[in-house]
């Protein structure tokens, strides 16, 4: 029986799926066997981009769930044009471009990093949401296509109940997901973890679902057509796949459906290689091949979609020729430069709580930096991104005009759909919340710090200040948990991540400056619960507060050399400043005090910025409302830190910082003690 070419390419990608998994010794073959006859209809038939213009803003996206599934997209990338035989040989392997799990290499086709399961799918949604508001903006011309593709694993995620419930909220009929749902998971069939119905269940979310045979060329097409003509709602394709689809063993016996296929080669799951590359079509001898008739079908589409973009651009070059305005605006949005705000015009009321300060400057965004997208998970008037949105509407089903998401209560969905609207691009995400809620959120961040996405985080309620909430809800280990980011490093070998816990108003301002112009990582803003004292300087504040643009500063200097210097970071450095008047007035003490908003920052400063602000040979005393090993760095070995050894308490803030010692008596107690 002569196949099809859409089944001849679809083994084509198991074949090579196979061969690369095999080659390294390590991978998950069967998932990508079992899908890859949706994945070759849809880079073969619907999905468009430009393959000369890889960036082109007006392209669909393909965000991949499941990563270990990357030999499926590699190969059909391969077959796309944008990998070559040797680097499927090279899958998994040092300095390969095909890494176990995909990174995000938008040049060759990756458009997302995927691997932690569930949040691939939950980045698309992000993205649909900044592609309606970007359409909502600049017209109809610029809509697309968002398409992902989710396995057994991912549905099972919980993170998954957030983006289902919110893409049917918002009626995201942008987006197209396709569920390889082949009842087989890395340790067992699915039926031994679940009995859901999930066509149900995505159902009363509002989407709209269809049952399929994932396997079934005509099925897909037929379900793919429909889901673009959907305008209503987002589609679910449930595909009912074969994992290891084509598999056999030495006895040329099926060895499909079996759960061993999904995360070892063939060959040491119990089948065959050799027998299952020639059952598909393949030469075992030399298994890294794409066949003539399905490079010239690849071929023949890769002209279409040039010529496709090429109307679709030249239908934008007619809008940007009759919007001059708008299409300059665009090109902004889409750039790497930071948006162009005259952030000394923000006024700070006196001695506010930074989170109320960082809502001052969210006010004074909203409407002017106009590709920013707000979310919080039910806390805008606590975390008081309000500021934000009482100056906007939030987003609904058919009116994206607004820039403001309510995300409701979920933290992690909140931080995936915000590494999504910045991966589509064009829009400056930001979202709000507890800090101690970043628990929830740290997968998301650290996949945005790894692809280097521009993400601003509100975290407020900073430390055990939250008083009477009590320990549930008082942040003691995160900051320094945050602030490993500040360390690592990314591939760039740059800070993975800018972490920013201002001091005062006027520190907030700055740090909001900073948050903006760091367009090649996320930054995390740390913002406290209570009012602040701001600090004490000569001329204006916000000219001060400059100086934390160095990560660290000096905000009082003693004349001559000082005999003690104080270190912190956020409401206590307010408190140093109030321990440093008593060691002058008792002691006699020259004392220097240092804000450091970000170590990692300042450790980046020249070594003659950073021996002027913390001089060696001088002792050191820093005072945390977090553990104190989030100070180490700066006080160092010889040095003392007062900070939070324990859980917190439930109190009220001023009661806590009596009990627990954040006041400037302590202080003065503290260094007398040290000095001695």
């Amino acid at each position: 029986m002569t196949k099809s070419i859409t089944t001849k390419a679809a083994d084509n990608i198991r074949i090579l799926a196979a061969a690369m998994v095999e080659k390294a010794k390590s991978g998950h073959p069967g998932g990508a066997m079992g899908g890859a006859d949706f994945i070759n209809i849809l880079f073969s038939e619907f999905l468009n981009y430009d393959p000369s213009d890889m960036r082109w803003i007006n392209r669909d996206r393909f965000f991949l769930d499941p990563g270990h599934m990357s030999p499926m997209l590699y190969a059909t990338l391969s077959m796309a044009g944008f990998y070559n035989m040797d680097d499927l040989k090279n899958f998994r392997q040092w300095k390969s471009v095909t890494p176990g799990h995909p990174e995000v290499d938008v040049d060759r086709g990756v458009e997302n990093t995927s691997g932690p399961l569930g949040q691939g799918h939950t980045m698309a949604v992000g993205a649909a949401i900044a592609e309606r508001f970007l359409t909502e903006r600049f017209g109809n011309w610029m809509s697309h296509k968002i398409y992902t593709f989710i396995s057994d694993g991912g549905i099972q995620e919980e993170v998954s109940q957030g983006a289902g419930r919110i893409a049917g909220h918002l009626g995201l009929s942008n987006l197209i997901m396709f569920y390889d749902s082949n009842d087989i998971q890395l340790s067992t069939e699915t039926s031994v973890v679940s009995l859901e119905n999930t066509a149900q269940k995505y159902e009363a979310w509002g989407w709209s679902v269809s049952i399929i045979d994932g396997n079934n060329e005509g099925q897909i097409r037929e379900a793919l057509t429909k889901a673009n003509a959907e305008t209503e709602k987002p589609t679910l394709i449930i595909g009912k796949t074969i994992m290891g689809k084509g598999a056999v063993n030495d006895a040329n016996e099926s060895f499909e459906k079996q759960v061993e296929t999904h995360g070892m080669p063939l060959s040491g799951a119990g089948a065959s290689f050799e027998k299952t590359i020639q059952n598909l079509g393949g030469d075992p001898e030399n298994p890294f091949v794409i066949f003539d008739d399905v490079k010239t079908c690849y071929e023949k589409r890769k002209a279409e979609l040039v010529k496709a973009a090429a109307a679709k651009k030249a239908e934008q070059a007619k809008w940007e020729k009759a919007n001059p305005v708008q299409a300059e605006k665009l090109k902004s949005f889409f750039s790497d430069k930071a948006p162009e705000f005259d952030f000394s015009a923000i006024e700070q009321k006196a001695n506010s709580a930074t989170r109320g300060a960082s809502g001052t400057a969210l006010a004074a965004f909203a409407g002017k930096i106009e590709n920013m997208i707000v979310a919080s998970a039910d806390l805008s008037n606590s975390d008081k991104t309000d500021g934000f949105l009482k100056k906007t509407t939030p987003f609904k089903k058919g009116d994206f005009s607004g820039s403001f998401l309510q995300v409701g209560v979920s933290e992690l969905t909140m931080a995936c759909l915000a590494n999504g609207m910045a991966l589509h691009g064009g829009v400056i995400p930001v979202c709000g919340t507890f800090f101690v809620f970043s628990d929830y959120m740290k997968p998301a961040v650290r996949l945005a710090a790894l692809m280097e996405l521009p993400v601003k985080y509100v975290w407020t309620h900073d430390a055990f200040r939250v008083g009477e909430d009590g320990p549930t809800h008082q942040p003691v280990e995160q900051e320094a948990q945050i602030r490993l980011l500040e360390k690592l490093k990314n591939h760039h070998g740059k800070n993975s991540m800018l972490v920013l816990r201002p001091a005062d108003a006027s520190e907030t301002t700055v740090a909001w400056k900073m948050a903006l112009e760091n367009t090649s990582a996320p930054t995390a803003l740390i913002l406290s619960r209570q009012n602040i004292n701001d600090l004490p300087v000569e001329g204006d504040a916000y000219t001060s507060a400059l100086q934390a643009e160095r990560g660290a500063y000096i905000v009082q200097k003693p004349a001559g050399t000082p005999d003690v210097v104080l270190v912190a970071s956020g409401s206590e450095v307010s408190t140093l400043v109030d321990g440093a008047k008593l060691l002058l007035e008792k002691e006699g003490l020259k004392v220097q005090v240092v804000s450091a908003p970000s170590e990692g920052l300042f450790r980046n400063q020249p070594a003659e910025y950073q021996e002027n602000v913390l001089p060696t040979g001088i002792p050191r005393f820093g005072m945390t409302a977090g553990l104190p090993v989030t100070l180490a760095g700066l006080v160092g070995e010889n040095g003392k830190i007062w900070g939070l050894e324990s859980f917190g308490y439930s109190a009220p803030y001023k009661v806590l910082d009596e009990k627990l010692g954040f006041n400037g008596e302590n202080v003065y107690n503290q260094v007398k003690e040290m000095l001695a």
